[in-house]
């Protein structure tokens, strides 16, 4: 017996219709929500890089400011360090480098310093009043008496300078040639030998040899004699 179905087709296709259009309804919720959900995520990721973004500045700038700060240290210090190097020479009755250039100027062949120490202190008594100063040759080509240099020499003369100094020579030679040298130097008194003993470098014997010297309180070097000391120590230096 045939099936006979009494619902009406209008009735069956708005239902069908009514589905359709639930289930498009919620599909579209759906994916309204799911965009709702990816903007709220990206606007909170937003705010988190801002965030994050400031505090980077926040701390790029106190860096930038302390890097400032550094370099205007540095530059304090620099200038520091020009005015204690200017002040220095200006105390010291002989610049260090041009003593320095002095001693290396006189070295013999072969003769080489490994160490030189100052040792500056007080003393309680001046030189005797009647030692006169010893003149360069400077101005005794120009005639220039002793007295003239003392009266210009550094008001430091109170000060004296120890030096203590250690080097290597072939022999002894010339060790006595460079303790020669350096008595007639106008800018040392009191050279002396300490110590001087043999000493094998690469199964080569030398002389390892030390001496003492007072610097002369009563010199006075014109431009000329440091210009001349430090032209000689720079060919000394060649020449090594």
């Amino acid at each position: 017996m045939p099936n006979i179905n009494f619902v009406p087709d209008d009735y069956i296709q708005s239902n069908e219709s009514r589905r359709a259009n639930l289930m498009c309804l919620i599909l579209f919720l759906v994916v309204m929500a799911a965009l709702g959900g990816s903007f709220v995520t990206i606007r909170i990721r937003q705010r988190a890089c801002t965030a994050e973004e400031s505090l980077v500045n926040a701390r790029m700038a106190k860096m930038e400011e302390s890097i400032r700060q550094f370099e205007d240290l540095q530059t304090r210090r620099q200038e520091m360090m020009r005015t204690a190097l200017t002040t220095a020479e200006l105390l010291e009755p002989v610049p260090r480098s041009v003593l320095l250039a002095s001693l290396t100027n006189t070295l013999p062949p072969g003769v080489s310093l490994i160490k030189l120490d100052l040792t500056q202190k007080q003393d309680s008594t001046r030189a005797p009043a009647d030692k006169a100063a010893k003149p360069t040759k400077y101005q005794a080509a120009q005639g220039r008496p002793a007295a003239e240099a003392d009266a210009k020499s550094s008001p430091e003369k109170g000060v004296s300078i120890r030096m203590d100094i250690e080097g290597i020579a072939p022999s002894d030679l010339q060790v006595a040639a460079y303790i020669e040298h350096l008595g007639n130097s106008v800018l040392l008194d009191d050279v002396a030998l300490v110590e001087s003993k043999e000493k094998k470098i690469d199964d080569t014997a030398f002389r390892q040899f030390k001496l003492t010297a007072m610097l002369n309180r009563e010199v006075h070097l014109t431009k000329e004699d440091i210009d001349e000391i430090r032209a000689k120590a720079e060919h000394t230096i060649h020449q090594f």
